[in-house]
């Protein structure tokens, strides 16, 4: 009988030295893939460049795509979340961001787009990392249903169509967009 030696759970510092890093999270060690479509991609990036195009001329904080990671899952140096689009309010940001490769704070708002490879409990665990974390606000979009699940810090949800508003409500005040301006018109 022979022994099959396993990789050693990765450390933050370990993980984002792989060549192929941004193709996963780090959960409890292990590497976990980040399942992409194009519908998701375009969703993420039409609601990053929305967030980006109300924050950025108001100087309300850092609007950030799909490849920021966020250690700040407790005292876990072996956890890592990578959100299709997040935001930190500026006066949370650290002093040396912009030198440091992940977060070790929470951000604000994080922006999960679903695809079709995704597994329900997966995601279902992404979100209560982030709660868990005190994400103050989440977004999950479900581009196929076309619909928007908000899930806040204080544990309300909301269920969001094509025809209602989303807004930043206290995490990004004065944000709003009609949920179906996230999605493309027209898919061929």
């Amino acid at each position: 009988m022979s022994a099959v030696a396993s990789r050693p759970a990765y450390t933050m510092p370990e993980f984002i030295d792989l060549p192929d890093h941004d193709l996963y999270e780090l959960v409890e060690g292990e590497l976990r893939h980040i399942n992409v479509s194009n519908l998701s991609s375009l969703v993420a990036a039409k609601t990053h460049n929305r967030l980006m195009n109300y924050c950025e001329p108001r100087n309300l904080g850092l609007v950030l795509p799909c490849n920021a990671y966020y250690q700040c899952f407790g005292d876990s140096s072996r956890h890592a979340r990578k959100p299709d689009v997040s935001f930190i309010r500026g006066e949370r940001l650290p002093e040396g961001w912009l030198a440091d490769r992940f977060f070790t704070i929470a951000p604000d708002l994080a922006v999960k787009v679903l695809c079709p490879d995704d597994l329900a409990y997966e995601v279902d665990e992404k979100i209560r990392d982030y709660l868990d974390a005190a994400v103050q606000l989440i977004w999950m979009i479900n581009p196929e249903q076309r619909v928007v699940m908000v899930h806040r810090a204080d544990g309300g949800t909301a269920r969001l169509k094509e025809t209602d508003m989303l807004d930043g409500e206290k995490v990004i005040p004065g944000f709003s967009c009609r949920v179906g301006e996230l999605f493309p018109s027209n898919l061929v």
